[in-house]
């Protein structure tokens, strides 16, 4: 599978408590680089404005007071100026979406994740202040609440209650220096936008091709993993959810090389994961055992259409094109490959646990153990090889299994047209039913199929010019 970015967002019910953390040296063991577009007087009056707006507003919950994002960096970015790399992130943020930002680039402990922390207002500052006068006097309860007389907020004793406030007439009750949070923040397709922004802006400081991130494509065969982010209580939970998306994943790549189509694989998905998920969702509440008992039974009916399936026979070309040759040739591999995972699961391993169940009586220990052992290391071999078929059409160029299957298909329909054509134009010739000198010469449309055989291949491949990059190396 393609490499995904990963970038996540968050709620922020402490803005001024979140910046002190992430840019203090003396809290980050590798802080490398900060940058903010505004002070710290904006931050402590955005926050103070927001939970007077909580208030009145009489929300339950949390108040939000900004919002995060977390970008991962791949390692090469170690290479650039921490302060350049940060500085440009942070400043195409702010030009998109014109709010003030506060953002540290960091590593983690084991210097295993250089990332980019962006913490974002939501409001933007006014020009001017906007101040309210009041018209007559107005009156709030212990909640900050306005009500409409001091009938309402007068104890027993005629005296007004603690924590109730008049505000008289011709005094400020109400004064805002920033405007409305910006909704769009708060829509379900933001977080898609950014990750679009900044992948696009990772990939151009990326040399090779097959290091570049995609942002992960829902409509895919693969289901995404998701990461395990420091001191996760639920690690293991996720860690367990993660493996059962690998295997689903896995078992896509293998259904695709044995020739069911993307199409079908694509609807197994929909009806055996996404729907059945949500009926869970809807009559149990999100449970992790039941997905991961879901998408275990999405793979073993996939696995059962592969069984149904038999392996595409090898394809024939009898004219010279090398190009298709070599995707051919790839294909052929991979069908080898997938061939002897399908013998390993299918023959091998249910005839040693078969030969295991059949062997009884105490002493019979020592062969138990090493049919055991056989088992065991059988298994460990279908893991291997499974993992291995991304590695082999990655090393051919292609991001993933599904690109390139989709690639061949599109490859070897042209090359059946064009025999067609051959066929169609040789049949001619013999009944010498001769075009004009110049089409006699030449078989028809051979350049046109090449081409076009190229750019086929080009839609599969990750490949790509390498950019001008702006960042200096750090010397």
């Amino acid at each position: 599978m393609a490499r995904h970015s990963f970038i996540q967002m968050s709620k922020l019910p402490n803005v001024k408590g979140r910046i002190s953390y992430i840019t203090s040296p003396a809290r980050q063991e590798n802080l490398y680089a900060t940058y903010r577009t505004a002070d710290a007087a904006f931050w402590t009056a955005l926050a103070k404005e927001n939970r007077q707006e909580f208030k009145r507003s009489g929300t339950e919950g949390k108040c939000i007071e900004a919002r995060e994002l977390i970008i991962a960096l791949p390692e090469e970015y170690t290479r650039y100026d921490p302060q350049q790399v940060l500085g440009d992130f942070t400043d195409v943020f702010r030009r998109r979406y014109g709010v003030e930002c506060v953002s540290a680039l960091h590593h983690n402990k084991t210097k295993t994740n250089y990332h980019i922390h962006l913490i974002f207002s939501e409001r933007r500052l006014l020009p001017e202040p906007e101040v309210k006068i009041a018209s007559r006097s107005m009156f709030y309860d212990e909640a900050g609440k306005h009500v409409r007389t001091k009938k309402e907020i007068t104890g027993e004793d005629g005296q007004i209650r603690k924590g109730c406030t008049v505000i008289k007439k011709g005094e400020v009750y109400e004064r805002h220096l920033f405007t409305v949070k910006d909704t769009r923040f708060k829509q379900e397709d933001f977080v898609a936008e950014a990750k679009e922004l900044y992948t696009g802006l990772i990939n151009r400081h990326v040399s090779d091709p097959e290091r570049r991130l995609e942002v992960f494509d829902p409509q895919s065969v693969y289901l995404p993993t998701r990461k395990i982010g420091k001191n996760n209580p639920r690690a293991e939970e996720i860690r367990a959810d993660n493996e059962a998306r690998q295997e689903w994943n896995r078992t896509a790549d293998v259904a695709l090389l044995t020739g069911i189509p993307e199409t079908e694989v694509l609807e197994v998905k929909q009806a055996e994961i996404h729907e059945k998920v949500r009926q869970s969702i809807r009559q149990e509440g999100w449970m992790p055992h039941l997905f991961r008992a879901i998408v275990g039974k999405a793979r073993d009916f996939l696995q059962g259409l592969i069984r149904q399936r038999e392996m595409p026979p090898r394809p024939t070309l009898d004219i010279s094109m090398a190009e298709f040759r070599s995707m051919q040739n790839l294909m052929i591999q991979v069908q080898s490959e997938a061939r002897d995972i399908r013998r390993l699961q299918e023959d091998v391993l249910p005839d040693l646990k078969e030969q295991l169940a059949a062997i009884t009586g105490i002493f019979k220990g020592k062969e138990r153990k090493a049919l055991s052992q056989q088992i065991e290391q059988t298994e460990k071999e279908i893991a291997r090889r499974i993992d291995t078929l991304p590695a082999i059409v990655r090393a051919e160029g292609y991001r993933d299994v599904q690109t390139f299957t989709a690639a061949y298909r599109m490859a070897e329909s042209v090359v059946s047209r064009y025999n067609r054509e051959m066929a169609e134009w040789e049949r001619k010739m013999n009944e010498r039913r001769w075009p004009a000198r110049e089409e006699r010469l030449r078989p028809p449309e051979r350049e046109s199929v090449l081409r076009k055989l190229r750019q086929f291949q080009e839609q599969g491949r990750q490949r790509q010019r390498p950019r001008q990059r702006s960042f200096d190396m750090e010397r």
